[in-house]
C-alpha cells in the first residue's frame, strides 16, 4: 500500500515549540530584544519626520498644486478629445461616428 498513510514517528516529526523535532532549534516566542528593535524602529522615524524631513512652504504647496491640477485638467482635455475624434462616445446612433466610424464604414 502507501507507505505515507502509516505514520513514522521519526520521519515526519513536526517542529514545535515544545520539542527539538530532528534536532532542529525548536520555534521560540518574540524575544525581547527583537522589540526593542522595533520600538527604535518608531523612534527613528519619528525623529527624523520631525527634525530632519523639509516640509515644503505654504507658498510652495499652493503653487505646486496648482500645477498638478493644470496639468490634470490638461490630460483630461487631451483624453475627451482623442476620445471624440476617434468617435468612442458609447452612443451608437451619434451623428459622429469620428474617424474609427468613418472607416467602419467604408468596410461596410
Amino acid at each position: 500500500m502507501l507507505p505515507f498513510l502509516y505514520g513514522r514517528s521519526s520521519v515526519g516529526r513536526v517542529l514545535d515549540s515544545k520539542s527539538n523535532g530532528r534536532g532542529f532549534e525548536p520555534y521560540r516566542p518574540c524575544k525581547i530584544e527583537e522589540m526593542s528593535k522595533v520600538k527604535e524602529y518608531f523612534s527613528e522615524t519619528a525623529t527624523e519626520m520631525l527634525h530632519r524631513v523639509t516640509w515644503p512652504t505654504w507658498k510652495e504647496l499652493q503653487s505646486n498644486t496648482i500645477i498638478v491640477v493644470v496639468a490634470s485638467v490638461m490630460i483630461a482635455m487631451m483624453i475627451f478629445v482623442m476620445d471624440y475624434a476617434f468617435g468612442i462616445t458609447g452612443d451608437k446612433n451619434a451623428t459622429w461616428q469620428g474617424a474609427l466610424g468613418f472607416i467602419y464604414q467604408i468596410f461596410k
